[in-house]
């Protein structure tokens, strides 16, 4: 009875089981420093350090992404660098034509409203070009709230740094995945699993067409790679 209220509450919270080795995690911290070092020097050549802390900020969510899951569908190349492209320019945009001066003095003085439009509008935007990358939210309010270092660019900061900086974290995504079999990226790249017979004991007494949690956590940890979707939900989609 414990057990079931223990794996009942883990999997409301959403913590699920570890189904990667210490080497595919370790791999993660090693491409997050490379990538992030990159850029931090880059950002730092272009703009203030202010301004540059902002935009390592959404680099550094995009660097969890392509390190940490190289294989989801929001880490692949066109989501990186085409989630920060759109969203980056809608960004600028709204800042040049929505300026903060054009609030002041009512309840909504200051970058209220043109941040809050500048990350609707790259979701918005992002959606429909199929680039949805979660950290282009962040570039797109980086070009509102960045300061006169970010607005002086205009719609230079598209190129650099962002864009730059964008090509430096899908590079180094590459090349640091690239040296271990079982992480290629982008993941049309990877090796095909393995078809090797389930161990004993997996999946045990079952049909054909029937596929228990067992089976997954097996499946996972065989092809060692974290995936953005819950065990439960690959379940839903094989049935």
């Amino acid at each position: 009875m414990l057990n079931i209220v223990k794996n009942n509450f883990l999997s409301f919270i959403g913590l699920e089981s570890n189904t990667t080795s210490h080497a595919e995690k370790l791999v993660s911290v090693l491409g997050g420093f490379i990538g992030i070092f990159m850029v931090t020097l880059i950002s730092g050549y272009f703009v203030d350090q202010q301004s540059a802390a902002l935009l390592v900020a959404s680099m550094g969510a995009s660097a969890v992404l392509v390190f940490g899951v190289p294989h989801g569908s929001l880490s692949q190349p066109w989501q990186l660098i085409g989630g920060h492209l759109v969203s980056a320019v809608i960004g600028v945009t709204v800042a040049k034509w929505l300026p903060d001066s054009l609030f002041a003095g009512t309840l909504v003085s200051g970058p209220l409203v043109p941040a809050a439009l500048a990350v609707a509008l790259a979701i918005g935007a992002m959606r429909y070009l199929r680039c949805i990358h979660p950290p282009g939210g962040a570039t797109a309010l980086a070009a509102v709230v960045g300061g006169p270092a970010v607005h002086a660019l205009g719609y230079g900061f598209v190129l650099t740094p962002v864009l730059l900086n964008a090509g430096v974290i899908l590079v180094a995504a590459i090349l640091v995945n690239y040296a271990f079999p079982w992480r290629r990226y982008p993941a049309k790249l990877g090796v095909k699993p393995s078809t090797d017979a389930i161990e004993p004991g997996a999946g045990a007494g079952q049909t054909s067409a029937e596929i228990s949690h067992a089976d997954l956590e097996y499946a996972l940890r065989k092809m060692n790679l974290y995936v953005d979707v819950t065990e439960e939900d690959l379940s839903k989609i094989y049935t």
